[in-house]
Protein backbone atom coordinates (compact mmCIF):
# COMPACT_ATOMS: atom_id res chain seq x y z
CA UNK A 1 0.00 0.00 0.00
CA UNK A 2 1.32 3.40 -0.93
CA UNK A 3 2.24 5.60 1.95
CA UNK A 4 -0.19 8.30 0.95
CA UNK A 5 -3.08 5.82 0.78
CA UNK A 6 -2.82 4.22 4.19
CA UNK A 7 -6.07 3.99 6.09
CA UNK A 8 -5.57 4.83 9.76
CA UNK A 9 -8.21 4.02 12.33
CA UNK A 10 -8.33 6.74 14.98
CA UNK A 11 -10.50 7.22 18.02
CA UNK A 12 -12.61 10.19 17.03
CA UNK A 13 -16.02 11.68 17.60
CA UNK A 14 -19.13 11.15 15.51
CA UNK A 15 -20.14 14.05 13.26
CA UNK A 16 -23.82 13.47 14.04
CA UNK A 17 -23.84 11.98 17.55
CA UNK A 18 -27.61 12.22 18.16
CA UNK A 19 -28.59 10.96 14.71
CA UNK A 20 -26.18 8.03 14.87
CA UNK A 21 -27.28 7.22 18.41
CA UNK A 22 -30.89 6.95 17.22
CA UNK A 23 -29.87 4.56 14.43
CA UNK A 24 -27.78 2.54 16.86
CA UNK A 25 -30.64 2.30 19.36
CA UNK A 26 -32.91 1.17 16.52
CA UNK A 27 -30.54 -1.74 15.85
CA UNK A 28 -30.40 -2.60 19.55
CA UNK A 29 -34.20 -2.24 19.92
CA UNK A 30 -34.55 -5.70 18.43
CA UNK A 31 -32.98 -6.98 21.65
CA UNK A 32 -34.60 -4.43 24.00
CA UNK A 33 -36.09 -7.09 26.30
CA UNK A 34 -32.65 -8.65 26.79
CA UNK A 35 -31.04 -5.23 27.29
CA UNK A 36 -33.64 -4.27 29.92
CA UNK A 37 -33.05 -7.61 31.68
CA UNK A 38 -29.28 -6.98 31.60
CA UNK A 39 -29.80 -3.52 33.14
CA UNK A 40 -32.04 -4.99 35.86
CA UNK A 41 -29.45 -7.63 36.75
CA UNK A 42 -26.68 -5.01 36.63
CA UNK A 43 -28.63 -2.78 39.02
CA UNK A 44 -29.38 -5.74 41.27
CA UNK A 45 -25.74 -6.84 41.33
CA UNK A 46 -24.62 -3.29 42.14
CA UNK A 47 -27.20 -2.81 44.90
CA UNK A 48 -26.26 -6.07 46.59
CA UNK A 49 -22.57 -5.19 46.45
CA UNK A 50 -23.34 -1.73 47.91
CA UNK A 51 -25.35 -3.15 50.82
CA UNK A 52 -22.60 -5.63 51.75
CA UNK A 53 -20.16 -3.16 53.46
CA UNK A 54 -22.86 -1.92 55.84
CA UNK A 55 -23.78 -5.47 56.84
CA UNK A 56 -20.08 -6.24 57.32
CA UNK A 57 -19.92 -3.16 59.54
CA UNK A 58 -22.75 -4.62 61.65
CA UNK A 59 -20.59 -7.70 62.25
CA UNK A 60 -17.70 -5.46 63.36
CA UNK A 61 -20.05 -3.56 65.69
CA UNK A 62 -21.33 -6.85 67.11
CA UNK A 63 -17.78 -8.04 67.86
CA UNK A 64 -16.83 -4.65 69.38
CA UNK A 65 -19.97 -4.61 71.53
CA UNK A 66 -19.32 -8.20 72.67
CA UNK A 67 -15.73 -7.43 73.64
CA UNK A 68 -16.78 -4.37 75.66
CA UNK A 69 -19.57 -6.43 77.27
CA UNK A 70 -17.11 -9.15 78.26
CA UNK A 71 -14.77 -6.60 79.82
CA UNK A 72 -17.69 -5.25 81.86
CA UNK A 73 -18.70 -8.73 83.06
CA UNK A 74 -21.38 -9.36 80.49
CA UNK A 75 -22.07 -12.36 78.19
CA UNK A 76 -19.47 -11.36 75.62
CA UNK A 77 -19.62 -11.85 71.86
CA UNK A 78 -22.88 -13.16 70.38
CA UNK A 79 -21.45 -15.63 67.86
CA UNK A 80 -24.96 -16.65 66.76
CA UNK A 81 -25.71 -13.10 65.65
CA UNK A 82 -22.32 -12.85 63.88
CA UNK A 83 -22.95 -16.16 62.12
CA UNK A 84 -26.33 -14.90 60.89
CA UNK A 85 -24.74 -11.67 59.63
CA UNK A 86 -21.94 -13.55 57.85
CA UNK A 87 -24.38 -16.02 56.24
CA UNK A 88 -26.44 -13.07 55.02
CA UNK A 89 -23.24 -11.44 53.70
CA UNK A 90 -22.18 -14.60 51.84
CA UNK A 91 -25.64 -14.87 50.28
CA UNK A 92 -25.43 -11.23 49.14
CA UNK A 93 -21.98 -11.82 47.60
CA UNK A 94 -23.20 -14.94 45.79
CA UNK A 95 -26.36 -13.26 44.48
CA UNK A 96 -24.37 -10.18 43.40
CA UNK A 97 -21.85 -12.37 41.54
CA UNK A 98 -24.66 -14.41 39.95
CA UNK A 99 -26.50 -11.29 38.78
CA UNK A 100 -23.25 -9.88 37.40
CA UNK A 101 -22.58 -13.14 35.54
CA UNK A 102 -26.10 -13.16 34.04
CA UNK A 103 -25.93 -9.53 32.87
CA UNK A 104 -22.51 -10.16 31.31
CA UNK A 105 -23.87 -13.24 29.55
CA UNK A 106 -26.88 -11.30 28.22
CA UNK A 107 -24.86 -8.31 26.99
CA UNK A 108 -22.29 -10.59 25.34
CA UNK A 109 -25.13 -12.27 23.48
CA UNK A 110 -26.65 -8.92 22.47
CA UNK A 111 -23.34 -7.44 21.29
CA UNK A 112 -22.42 -10.58 19.35
CA UNK A 113 -25.85 -10.80 17.70
CA UNK A 114 -25.84 -7.09 16.82
CA UNK A 115 -22.34 -7.31 15.28
CA UNK A 116 -23.34 -10.51 13.44
CA UNK A 117 -26.39 -8.77 12.01
CA UNK A 118 -24.39 -5.71 10.91
CA UNK A 119 -21.64 -7.85 9.35
CA UNK A 120 -24.29 -9.78 7.44
CA UNK A 121 -25.87 -6.55 6.21
CA UNK A 122 -22.45 -5.23 5.14
CA UNK A 123 -21.69 -8.48 3.31
CA UNK A 124 -24.99 -8.23 1.43
CA UNK A 125 -24.39 -4.54 0.78
CA UNK A 126 -21.01 -5.25 -0.83
CA UNK A 127 -22.76 -7.14 -3.63
CA UNK A 128 -25.38 -4.43 -4.16
CA UNK A 129 -23.10 -1.44 -4.51
CA UNK A 130 -22.34 -0.15 -8.01
CA UNK A 131 -18.80 -0.41 -9.37
CA UNK A 132 -18.57 3.38 -9.30
CA UNK A 133 -18.56 3.24 -5.49
CA UNK A 134 -15.47 1.01 -5.43
CA UNK A 135 -13.75 3.28 -7.96
CA UNK A 136 -14.01 6.22 -5.58
CA UNK A 137 -13.54 4.42 -2.26
CA UNK A 138 -10.29 3.27 -0.70
CA UNK A 139 -10.28 -0.50 -0.18
CA UNK A 140 -8.63 0.01 3.22
CA UNK A 141 -11.56 2.18 4.35
CA UNK A 142 -14.08 -0.53 3.39
CA UNK A 143 -12.03 -3.18 5.19
CA UNK A 144 -11.82 -0.89 8.22
CA UNK A 145 -15.62 -0.70 8.40
CA UNK A 146 -16.01 -4.47 8.23
CA UNK A 147 -13.27 -5.26 10.76
CA UNK A 148 -12.21 -2.37 13.02
CA UNK A 149 -15.52 -0.51 13.25
CA UNK A 150 -17.66 -3.59 13.83
CA UNK A 151 -15.19 -4.89 16.43
CA UNK A 152 -15.12 -1.49 18.17
CA UNK A 153 -18.90 -1.40 18.22
CA UNK A 154 -19.15 -4.94 19.58
CA UNK A 155 -16.52 -4.60 22.31
CA UNK A 156 -17.59 -1.16 23.48
CA UNK A 157 -21.27 -2.10 23.57
CA UNK A 158 -20.45 -5.12 25.70
CA UNK A 159 -18.27 -3.10 28.07
CA UNK A 160 -20.00 0.26 28.28
CA UNK A 161 -23.75 -0.37 28.43
CA UNK A 162 -24.04 -2.16 31.77
CA UNK A 163 -20.95 -0.43 33.23
CA UNK A 164 -22.64 2.92 32.63
CA UNK A 165 -25.69 1.81 34.59
CA UNK A 166 -23.58 0.15 37.28
CA UNK A 167 -21.38 3.23 37.76
CA UNK A 168 -24.33 5.61 38.09
CA UNK A 169 -26.13 3.25 40.46
CA UNK A 170 -22.90 2.80 42.45
CA UNK A 171 -22.37 6.56 42.89
CA UNK A 172 -26.00 7.17 43.87
CA UNK A 173 -26.23 4.02 46.01
CA UNK A 174 -22.99 4.64 47.90
CA UNK A 175 -23.97 8.23 48.59
CA UNK A 176 -27.37 7.10 49.93
CA UNK A 177 -25.71 4.48 52.14
CA UNK A 178 -23.26 7.10 53.45
CA UNK A 179 -26.16 9.46 54.21
CA UNK A 180 -27.88 6.67 56.12
CA UNK A 181 -24.76 6.28 58.28
CA UNK A 182 -23.86 9.93 58.89
CA UNK A 183 -24.99 13.03 56.97
CA UNK A 184 -21.97 15.18 57.94
CA UNK A 185 -19.43 12.60 56.82
CA UNK A 186 -21.43 12.02 53.62
CA UNK A 187 -21.34 15.72 52.72
CA UNK A 188 -17.60 15.89 53.42
CA UNK A 189 -17.05 12.91 51.11
CA UNK A 190 -19.28 14.49 48.47
CA UNK A 191 -16.75 17.33 48.18
CA UNK A 192 -14.42 14.88 46.48
CA UNK A 193 -16.84 14.49 43.57
CA UNK A 194 -16.14 17.78 41.74
CA UNK A 195 -12.40 17.54 42.51
CA UNK A 196 -12.19 14.00 41.13
CA UNK A 197 -14.32 14.91 38.09
CA UNK A 198 -12.08 17.86 37.19
CA UNK A 199 -8.93 15.73 37.51
CA UNK A 200 -10.41 12.98 35.32
CA UNK A 201 -11.55 15.42 32.62
CA UNK A 202 -8.16 17.13 32.50
CA UNK A 203 -6.30 13.85 32.17
CA UNK A 204 -8.70 12.48 29.52
CA UNK A 205 -8.56 15.70 27.50
CA UNK A 206 -4.76 15.80 27.64
CA UNK A 207 -4.24 12.13 26.81
CA UNK A 208 -6.78 11.89 23.98
CA UNK A 209 -4.60 13.69 21.41
CA UNK A 210 -1.68 11.42 22.26
CA UNK A 211 -3.85 8.34 21.79
CA UNK A 212 -4.88 9.65 18.36
CA UNK A 213 -1.20 10.24 17.50
CA UNK A 214 -0.42 6.76 18.73
CA UNK A 215 -3.03 5.28 16.35
CA UNK A 216 -1.67 7.38 13.47
CA UNK A 217 1.91 6.25 14.02
CA UNK A 218 0.75 2.68 14.59
CA UNK A 219 -0.81 2.81 11.12
CA UNK A 220 2.46 4.14 9.71
CA UNK A 221 4.48 1.36 11.36
CA UNK A 222 2.01 -1.27 10.07
CA UNK A 223 2.28 0.24 6.61
CA UNK A 224 6.08 0.18 6.73
CA UNK A 225 6.07 -3.49 7.72
CA UNK A 226 3.52 -4.32 5.00
CA UNK A 227 5.61 -2.51 2.38
CA UNK A 228 8.84 -4.17 3.52
CA UNK A 229 7.31 -7.66 3.42
CA UNK A 230 5.33 -7.15 0.20
CA UNK A 231 8.16 -5.37 -1.62
CA UNK A 232 11.18 -7.17 -0.17
CA UNK A 233 12.31 -8.26 -3.65
CA UNK A 234 12.32 -4.66 -4.90
CA UNK A 235 14.09 -3.49 -1.73
CA UNK A 236 16.77 -6.13 -2.25
CA UNK A 237 17.06 -5.44 -5.96
CA UNK A 238 17.70 -1.72 -5.44
CA UNK A 239 19.83 -2.17 -2.30
CA UNK A 240 17.38 -0.04 -0.34
CA UNK A 241 17.51 -1.95 2.97
CA UNK A 242 19.12 0.97 4.79
CA UNK A 243 16.48 3.44 3.60
CA UNK A 244 13.65 1.04 4.49
CA UNK A 245 15.06 0.56 7.99
CA UNK A 246 15.55 4.32 8.41
CA UNK A 247 11.91 4.99 7.48
CA UNK A 248 10.76 2.24 9.84
CA UNK A 249 12.94 3.47 12.71
CA UNK A 250 11.61 7.01 12.27
CA UNK A 251 7.96 5.90 12.44
CA UNK A 252 8.72 3.45 15.23
CA UNK A 253 10.38 6.17 17.33
CA UNK A 254 7.41 8.50 16.79
CA UNK A 255 5.12 5.66 17.88
CA UNK A 256 7.26 5.15 20.98
CA UNK A 257 7.04 8.83 21.96
CA UNK A 258 3.30 9.12 21.35
CA UNK A 259 2.62 5.77 23.04
CA UNK A 260 4.73 6.72 26.08
CA UNK A 261 2.87 10.01 26.60
CA UNK A 262 -0.54 8.41 26.04
CA UNK A 263 0.09 5.48 28.37
CA UNK A 264 1.77 7.66 31.00
CA UNK A 265 -1.12 10.13 31.19
CA UNK A 266 -3.64 7.31 31.15
CA UNK A 267 -1.68 5.44 33.80
CA UNK A 268 -1.48 8.32 36.28
CA UNK A 269 -5.29 8.58 36.50
CA UNK A 270 -5.64 5.84 39.09
CA UNK A 271 -2.67 6.92 41.25
CA UNK A 272 -3.99 10.50 41.30
CA UNK A 273 -7.51 9.29 42.11
CA UNK A 274 -6.08 7.06 44.85
CA UNK A 275 -4.22 10.05 46.27
CA UNK A 276 -7.45 12.07 46.39
CA UNK A 277 -9.25 9.08 47.89
CA UNK A 278 -6.55 8.67 50.53
CA UNK A 279 -6.85 12.33 51.53
CA UNK A 280 -10.57 11.84 51.88
CA UNK A 281 -9.95 8.59 53.78
CA UNK A 282 -7.65 10.35 56.23
CA UNK A 283 -10.16 13.16 56.78
CA UNK A 284 -13.01 10.68 57.30
CA UNK A 285 -10.91 8.59 59.72
CA UNK A 286 -10.05 11.62 61.88
CA UNK A 287 -13.59 13.06 61.95
CA UNK A 288 -15.11 9.57 62.31
CA UNK A 289 -12.88 8.84 65.30
CA UNK A 290 -14.01 12.09 66.97
CA UNK A 291 -17.66 11.17 66.30
CA UNK A 292 -17.11 7.65 67.69
CA UNK A 293 -15.55 9.01 70.88
CA UNK A 294 -18.55 11.25 71.32
CA UNK A 295 -20.91 8.34 70.67
CA UNK A 296 -22.34 9.81 67.44
CA UNK A 297 -21.38 6.77 65.33
CA UNK A 298 -20.55 3.10 65.95
CA UNK A 299 -17.20 1.46 65.16
CA UNK A 300 -18.82 -0.81 62.55
CA UNK A 301 -20.41 2.16 60.80
CA UNK A 302 -17.02 3.93 60.65
CA UNK A 303 -15.57 0.86 58.98
CA UNK A 304 -18.47 0.71 56.51
CA UNK A 305 -18.25 4.44 55.81
CA UNK A 306 -14.50 4.29 55.16
CA UNK A 307 -15.06 1.40 52.76
CA UNK A 308 -17.79 3.36 50.98
CA UNK A 309 -15.64 6.48 50.74
CA UNK A 310 -12.75 4.55 49.21
CA UNK A 311 -15.10 3.05 46.61
CA UNK A 312 -16.73 6.41 45.84
CA UNK A 313 -14.01 7.56 43.42
CA UNK A 314 -13.85 4.36 41.33
CA UNK A 315 -17.12 4.84 39.43
CA UNK A 316 -16.13 8.43 38.61
CA UNK A 317 -13.03 7.20 36.75
CA UNK A 318 -15.14 4.45 35.18
CA UNK A 319 -17.64 7.01 33.86
CA UNK A 320 -14.80 8.92 32.18
CA UNK A 321 -13.60 5.74 30.49
CA UNK A 322 -17.15 4.76 29.54
CA UNK A 323 -17.69 8.20 28.01
CA UNK A 324 -14.67 7.62 25.77
CA UNK A 325 -15.90 4.13 24.89
CA UNK A 326 -19.35 5.43 23.96
CA UNK A 327 -17.89 8.19 21.78
CA UNK A 328 -15.71 5.63 20.01
CA UNK A 329 -18.65 3.24 19.63
CA UNK A 330 -20.94 5.89 18.13
CA UNK A 331 -18.17 7.09 15.79
CA UNK A 332 -17.67 3.49 14.60
CA UNK A 333 -21.44 3.07 14.25
CA UNK A 334 -21.62 6.23 12.15
CA UNK A 335 -19.10 4.82 9.67
CA UNK A 336 -20.99 1.52 9.54
CA UNK A 337 -24.34 3.24 8.93
CA UNK A 338 -22.81 5.56 6.32
CA UNK A 339 -21.63 2.49 4.43
CA UNK A 340 -24.99 0.74 4.72
CA UNK A 341 -26.79 3.86 3.46
CA UNK A 342 -24.79 4.11 0.23
CA UNK A 343 -26.89 4.07 -2.93
CA UNK A 344 -27.29 0.59 -4.37
CA UNK A 345 -27.45 -0.32 -8.05
CA UNK A 346 -30.91 -0.19 -9.58
CA UNK A 347 -32.38 -3.45 -10.86
CA UNK A 348 -35.70 -2.77 -12.56
CA UNK A 349 -35.49 -5.76 -14.88
CA UNK A 350 -38.09 -8.52 -14.76
CA UNK A 351 -37.18 -10.64 -17.78
CA UNK A 352 -35.23 -13.88 -17.29
CA UNK A 353 -32.37 -14.84 -19.61
CA UNK A 354 -33.76 -18.00 -21.17
CA UNK A 355 -32.53 -19.55 -24.43
CA UNK A 356 -30.17 -16.65 -25.11
CA UNK A 357 -28.59 -16.75 -28.59
CA UNK A 358 -25.97 -14.04 -27.99
CA UNK A 359 -26.87 -11.30 -30.48
CA UNK A 360 -25.58 -7.99 -29.07
CA UNK A 361 -26.10 -4.47 -30.34
CA UNK A 362 -24.64 -1.21 -29.09
CA UNK A 363 -26.83 1.75 -30.12
CA UNK A 364 -25.48 5.28 -29.66
CA UNK A 365 -23.85 4.34 -26.35
CA UNK A 366 -22.68 7.30 -24.32
CA UNK A 367 -20.79 6.98 -21.04
CA UNK A 368 -18.40 8.69 -18.66
CA UNK A 369 -17.12 7.63 -15.24
CA UNK A 370 -17.70 11.27 -14.37
CA UNK A 371 -20.88 12.86 -15.75
CA UNK A 372 -18.86 15.93 -16.69
CA UNK A 373 -16.29 13.92 -18.65
CA UNK A 374 -17.79 11.65 -21.30
CA UNK A 375 -15.27 9.15 -22.71
CA UNK A 376 -17.59 6.97 -24.84
CA UNK A 377 -19.34 9.50 -27.05
CA UNK A 378 -21.36 7.60 -29.68
CA UNK A 379 -20.53 3.91 -29.82
CA UNK A 380 -22.42 1.73 -32.29
CA UNK A 381 -21.77 -1.92 -33.09
CA UNK A 382 -23.73 -5.01 -34.12
CA UNK A 383 -22.47 -8.43 -33.03
CA UNK A 384 -24.08 -11.62 -34.27
CA UNK A 385 -24.40 -14.75 -32.17
CA UNK A 386 -21.27 -16.91 -32.23
CA UNK A 387 -19.04 -14.16 -33.64
CA UNK A 388 -15.57 -13.56 -32.31
CA UNK A 389 -15.15 -9.81 -31.92
CA UNK A 390 -11.79 -8.21 -31.24
CA UNK A 391 -11.57 -4.73 -29.75
CA UNK A 392 -8.26 -2.98 -30.25
CA UNK A 393 -6.90 0.48 -29.73
CA UNK A 394 -4.38 2.48 -27.71
CA UNK A 395 -4.44 2.68 -23.91
CA UNK A 396 -7.38 4.80 -22.76
CA UNK A 397 -9.39 4.29 -25.95
CA UNK A 398 -12.31 2.78 -24.01
CA UNK A 399 -11.90 -0.92 -24.84
CA UNK A 400 -12.33 -2.30 -21.32
CA UNK A 401 -15.02 0.29 -20.59
CA UNK A 402 -17.16 -1.13 -23.40
CA UNK A 403 -17.18 -4.65 -21.96
CA UNK A 404 -17.81 -3.28 -18.46
CA UNK A 405 -20.89 -1.53 -19.83
CA UNK A 406 -21.94 -4.77 -21.49
CA UNK A 407 -21.59 -6.54 -18.13
CA UNK A 408 -23.73 -3.79 -16.51
CA UNK A 409 -20.94 -2.83 -14.14
CA UNK A 410 -21.92 0.76 -14.90
CA UNK A 411 -25.09 2.40 -16.14
CA UNK A 412 -25.11 4.27 -19.45
CA UNK A 413 -25.31 8.04 -19.74
CA UNK A 414 -27.12 7.62 -23.04
CA UNK A 415 -28.08 5.08 -25.70
CA UNK A 416 -28.77 1.42 -25.07
CA UNK A 417 -27.28 -2.06 -25.29
CA UNK A 418 -29.46 -4.89 -26.58
CA UNK A 419 -29.09 -8.62 -25.94
CA UNK A 420 -31.17 -10.68 -28.38
CA UNK A 421 -33.06 -7.51 -29.20
CA UNK A 422 -33.96 -6.73 -25.56
CA UNK A 423 -32.54 -3.78 -23.62
CA UNK A 424 -30.20 -5.25 -21.00
CA UNK A 425 -31.92 -3.09 -18.36
CA UNK A 426 -35.06 -5.18 -18.86
CA UNK A 427 -33.30 -8.38 -17.77
CA UNK A 428 -33.17 -9.30 -14.11
CA UNK A 429 -29.57 -8.57 -13.11
CA UNK A 430 -28.85 -11.93 -11.43
CA UNK A 431 -30.19 -13.78 -14.46
CA UNK A 432 -28.31 -11.51 -16.87
CA UNK A 433 -24.97 -12.13 -15.14
CA UNK A 434 -25.21 -15.88 -15.83
CA UNK A 435 -24.87 -15.18 -19.56
CA UNK A 436 -21.27 -13.98 -19.21
CA UNK A 437 -17.87 -15.18 -18.14
CA UNK A 438 -14.88 -12.87 -18.01
CA UNK A 439 -11.11 -13.43 -17.93
CA UNK A 440 -9.21 -10.32 -16.86
CA UNK A 441 -5.61 -9.25 -17.21
CA UNK A 442 -5.36 -9.04 -13.41
CA UNK A 443 -5.93 -12.56 -12.16
CA UNK A 444 -7.90 -13.19 -8.99
CA UNK A 445 -7.60 -16.44 -7.06
CA UNK A 446 -8.40 -17.08 -3.42
CA UNK A 447 -6.53 -19.04 -0.79
CA UNK A 448 -7.67 -22.64 -1.15
CA UNK A 449 -7.24 -25.70 -3.33
CA UNK A 450 -6.91 -25.44 -7.09
CA UNK A 451 -10.04 -27.58 -7.38
CA UNK A 452 -12.06 -25.09 -5.34
CA UNK A 453 -10.67 -22.14 -7.31
CA UNK A 454 -11.68 -23.72 -10.61
CA UNK A 455 -15.10 -24.75 -9.31
CA UNK A 456 -15.77 -21.09 -8.50
CA UNK A 457 -16.89 -20.81 -12.15
CA UNK A 458 -19.59 -23.43 -11.54
CA UNK A 459 -20.20 -24.43 -7.94
CA UNK A 460 -22.22 -27.49 -9.00
CA UNK A 461 -19.57 -28.87 -11.35
CA UNK A 462 -18.26 -32.40 -10.76
CA UNK A 463 -14.56 -33.16 -10.38
CA UNK A 464 -14.53 -34.60 -13.90
CA UNK A 465 -16.01 -31.42 -15.36
CA UNK A 466 -13.40 -29.34 -13.52
CA UNK A 467 -10.56 -31.50 -14.85
CA UNK A 468 -11.97 -31.40 -18.39
CA UNK A 469 -12.07 -27.59 -18.25
CA UNK A 470 -8.46 -27.53 -17.05
CA UNK A 471 -7.44 -29.80 -19.93
CA UNK A 472 -9.17 -27.52 -22.43
CA UNK A 473 -7.25 -24.55 -21.02
CA UNK A 474 -4.00 -26.54 -21.10
CA UNK A 475 -3.71 -26.18 -17.32
CA UNK A 476 -4.03 -29.88 -16.48
CA UNK A 477 -0.36 -30.70 -17.14
CA UNK A 478 1.14 -28.15 -14.73
CA UNK A 479 -1.53 -28.86 -12.09
CA UNK A 480 -0.58 -32.55 -12.04
CA UNK A 481 3.09 -31.64 -11.56
CA UNK A 482 2.24 -29.97 -8.24
CA UNK A 483 2.75 -32.05 -5.04
CA UNK A 484 -0.97 -32.55 -4.38
CA UNK A 485 -2.29 -32.02 -7.89
CA UNK A 486 -5.77 -30.52 -7.93
CA UNK A 487 -5.78 -30.52 -4.12
CA UNK A 488 -2.69 -28.29 -3.95
CA UNK A 489 -3.26 -25.20 -1.83
CA UNK A 490 -2.84 -21.76 -3.37
CA UNK A 491 -1.48 -19.50 -0.63
CA UNK A 492 -3.00 -16.18 0.37
CA UNK A 493 -0.67 -14.13 -1.84
CA UNK A 494 -0.93 -16.72 -4.70
CA UNK A 495 2.86 -16.53 -4.81
CA UNK A 496 3.39 -20.30 -5.02
CA UNK A 497 2.34 -20.43 -8.70
CA UNK A 498 3.56 -18.31 -11.60
CA UNK A 499 1.66 -15.49 -13.30
CA UNK A 500 1.10 -17.58 -16.41
CA UNK A 501 -0.24 -20.48 -14.37
CA UNK A 502 -2.67 -18.15 -12.61
CA UNK A 503 -3.97 -16.99 -15.98
CA UNK A 504 -4.43 -20.58 -17.16
CA UNK A 505 -6.51 -21.30 -14.07
CA UNK A 506 -8.74 -18.25 -14.60
CA UNK A 507 -9.31 -19.31 -18.22
CA UNK A 508 -10.23 -22.84 -17.06
CA UNK A 509 -12.60 -21.29 -14.54
CA UNK A 510 -14.32 -19.29 -17.29
CA UNK A 511 -14.59 -22.41 -19.46
CA UNK A 512 -16.24 -24.27 -16.59
CA UNK A 513 -18.87 -21.51 -16.28
CA UNK A 514 -20.01 -22.44 -19.82
CA UNK A 515 -21.18 -18.90 -20.69
CA UNK A 516 -23.10 -17.78 -23.75
CA UNK A 517 -20.90 -14.69 -24.03
CA UNK A 518 -17.17 -14.89 -23.28
CA UNK A 519 -15.04 -11.81 -22.57
CA UNK A 520 -11.24 -11.98 -22.64
CA UNK A 521 -9.57 -8.78 -21.48
CA UNK A 522 -5.83 -9.21 -22.13
CA UNK A 523 -6.31 -12.84 -21.09
CA UNK A 524 -2.98 -14.01 -22.50
CA UNK A 525 -0.86 -11.05 -21.40
CA UNK A 526 0.87 -13.00 -18.59
CA UNK A 527 1.88 -16.09 -20.51
CA UNK A 528 4.82 -16.85 -22.77
CA UNK A 529 4.51 -17.13 -26.53
CA UNK A 530 4.34 -20.94 -26.59
CA UNK A 531 1.70 -21.05 -23.86
CA UNK A 532 -0.16 -18.27 -25.65
CA UNK A 533 -0.38 -20.42 -28.77
CA UNK A 534 -1.71 -23.37 -26.77
CA UNK A 535 -4.30 -21.16 -25.06
CA UNK A 536 -5.28 -19.60 -28.36
CA UNK A 537 -6.02 -23.01 -29.85
CA UNK A 538 -8.00 -23.97 -26.76
CA UNK A 539 -9.91 -20.70 -26.77
CA UNK A 540 -10.75 -21.05 -30.46
CA UNK A 541 -12.41 -24.34 -29.59
CA UNK A 542 -14.16 -22.89 -26.53
CA UNK A 543 -15.43 -19.85 -28.45
CA UNK A 544 -17.19 -21.98 -31.05
CA UNK A 545 -20.90 -21.26 -30.84
CA UNK A 546 -20.34 -18.46 -28.33
CA UNK A 547 -20.31 -14.71 -28.79
CA UNK A 548 -16.81 -13.65 -27.76
CA UNK A 549 -15.13 -10.33 -27.12
CA UNK A 550 -11.34 -10.20 -27.14
CA UNK A 551 -9.36 -7.20 -25.95
CA UNK A 552 -5.66 -7.43 -26.70
CA UNK A 553 -2.64 -5.19 -27.16
CA UNK A 554 -0.69 -7.97 -28.87
CA UNK A 555 -2.54 -7.95 -32.18
CA UNK A 556 -1.16 -11.35 -33.16
CA UNK A 557 -3.80 -12.88 -30.86
CA UNK A 558 -6.77 -11.45 -32.75
CA UNK A 559 -5.88 -12.11 -36.40
CA UNK A 560 -8.56 -14.79 -36.68
CA UNK A 561 -11.35 -12.64 -35.24
CA UNK A 562 -14.57 -12.49 -37.28
CA UNK A 563 -14.64 -8.75 -36.82
CA UNK A 564 -12.18 -6.21 -35.43
CA UNK A 565 -13.44 -2.99 -33.87
CA UNK A 566 -10.71 -0.35 -33.80
CA UNK A 567 -11.31 2.24 -31.08
CA UNK A 568 -9.76 5.61 -30.38
CA UNK A 569 -10.90 8.20 -27.83
CA UNK A 570 -14.17 6.41 -27.13
CA UNK A 571 -15.36 5.88 -30.69
CA UNK A 572 -15.01 3.21 -33.36
CA UNK A 573 -12.71 4.56 -36.05
CA UNK A 574 -12.36 1.40 -38.18
CA UNK A 575 -14.18 -1.91 -38.61
CA UNK A 576 -13.15 -4.99 -40.60
CA UNK A 577 -11.04 -8.11 -40.81
CA UNK A 578 -7.32 -8.20 -40.13
CA UNK A 579 -6.20 -8.25 -43.79
CA UNK A 580 -8.86 -5.77 -44.81
CA UNK A 581 -7.78 -3.27 -42.17
CA UNK A 582 -4.13 -3.65 -43.10
CA UNK A 583 -4.98 -2.91 -46.74
CA UNK A 584 -6.69 0.32 -45.68
CA UNK A 585 -3.35 1.43 -44.21
CA UNK A 586 -5.23 3.42 -41.55
CA UNK A 587 -5.24 3.59 -37.77
CA UNK A 588 -5.22 -0.21 -37.30
CA UNK A 589 -2.30 -0.65 -39.69
CA UNK A 590 -0.38 2.02 -37.81
CA UNK A 591 -0.94 0.21 -34.49
CA UNK A 592 -0.12 -3.18 -35.98
CA UNK A 593 3.08 -2.08 -37.72
CA UNK A 594 4.28 -0.23 -34.60
CA UNK A 595 4.82 -3.64 -32.95
CA UNK A 596 7.61 -4.38 -35.38
CA UNK A 597 9.25 -0.98 -35.45
CA UNK A 598 12.61 -0.67 -33.73
CA UNK A 599 12.98 1.96 -31.06
CA UNK A 600 15.89 4.27 -31.85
Amino acid sequence: MARGMRSVQTVDKAKDFKGTLKKFLKVISEYKVLVILAFIFAIGSTIFSIISPKILGNATTEIYTGVISKLNGGEGIDFGAIRTILICLVVLYIVSALFNYIQNLIMTHVSQRASYKLRKEISEKLNKLPMSYYDKQNTGDIMSVITNDIDTLQLNLNQSATQLVSSIVTIVGIFIMMLSINVTLALITALILPVASIIVMLIVKKSQKYFINQQNYLGSVDGEVEEMIGGHLVIKAFNAEEKAMKDFDNDNFNLYKAGFKAQFLSGIMHPVMNFVANLNYTLIAIIGAIFAINGKITIGNIQSFIQYSRNFTNPIAQLAQISSLIQSMIAASERVFNFLEQNEYVDEGKKECVKIKGDIEFKHVKFGYDDNKIIIKDFNALVKSGQKIAIVGPTGAGKTTIVKLLMRFYELNGGEILLDGVNIKDYRRKSYETVFAMVLQDTWLFSGTILDNLRYGNLNASDKEVIDAAKTANADFFIRTLPDGYNSIINEETSNISGGQKQLLTIARAILANPKVLILDEATSNVDTRTEELIQKAMDKVMEGRTSFIIAHRLSTIKNADLILVMNEGDIVEVGHHEELLEKNGFYAKIYNSQFESVS
